[in-house]
């Protein structure tokens, strides 16, 4: 039998779920925790073969970072993650894990039974993974809004140059709030967030670059525009696609 250990902090489900695992004839579980501190105890205790996990939990880690606490004692360690959690924190904390291998990812709500689950756990633990095509194209959702985040391009005085821009102040006017004595540093910084936004490739007047600044910066993303002046924003799969402002 698979040896597993469950980690849910419902008080309520977690028994419910030990239980109905062990009825299957299939799973002897070790035991059962609420924290990715205990998780990890345990772990070193029991060594279980695999591990299902909810992805919220009570201690200071959510599941995703237990995971990869309990993988730096025990490498690859086979874990099923489930959650009915739709938060960004958490598919951020999966993406930058590394995890690649040994785990499936899942919706609670779907894979509640644990005839569903046991398969999950033993393709995990034979070094199968799994992840839900919803939570895939959230976790694929973040990776875009991280990488392509416009002022995660830019250095700090540049951001806060952008954020008045949005305010529609003018150049004397930004400078004489940042304390500049020079009013054409800030057509010097202008110039860097073109370049850092590919504006300065579209763009030959200083009046439409900034337009299209402010437009980025109201945006959140990459926006491009093309010879006719139409503008595309990349999507979730990386795809460069009419954009037409947001809408009302």
């Amino acid at each position: 039998m698979l040896r597993v250990l469950v980690v849910e902090d419902n008080a309520k489900l977690r028994p419910a779920l030990q239980t109905g695992l062990a009825t299957t004839g299939e799973v002897e579980v070790l035991g059962g925790c609420d924290s990715g501190e205990e998780a990890l105890e345990l772990c070193l205790e029991h060594e279980p073969e695999a591990i299902l996990m909810d992805v919220q939990l009570a201690g200071a880690m959510n599941g995703i970072e237990a995971a990869v606490a309990i993988r730096r004692e025990f490498p690859r360690q086979p874990v099923v993650f489930y959650s009915i959690q739709d938060d960004d924190a958490y598919y951020r904390a999966f993406r930058r894990s590394g995890i690649l291998s040994h785990y499936a990812y899942v919706r609670k709500s779907s894979y509640l039974l644990p005839e569903m689950i046991v398969p999950l756990l033993r393709d995990a633990a034979d070094g199968r993974s799994f992840i839900e095509p919803e939570i895939e194209q959230r976790v694929q959702e973040v990776r875009v809004k991280d990488d392509e985040s416009p002022m995660a391009l830019l250095e700090p005085n540049e951001q806060a140059v952008v954020r008045m821009l949005c305010l529609g102040m003018t150049n004397e006017q930004i400078a004489a709030r940042m304390g500049f004595r020079d009013k054409r540093t800030i057509s010097r910084t202008n110039g860097r967030i073109y370049a850092a936004w590919g504006l300065s490739e579209t763009a030959t007047d200083e009046k439409v670059a900034r337009t299209r600044a402010v437009l980025t910066a109201r945006a959140g993303r990459i926006l491009t525009w093309d010879e006719e002046g139409a503008a595309y924003a990349m999507d979730e799969r990386g795809e460069w696609m009419p954009w037409e402002g947001e809408q009302a």
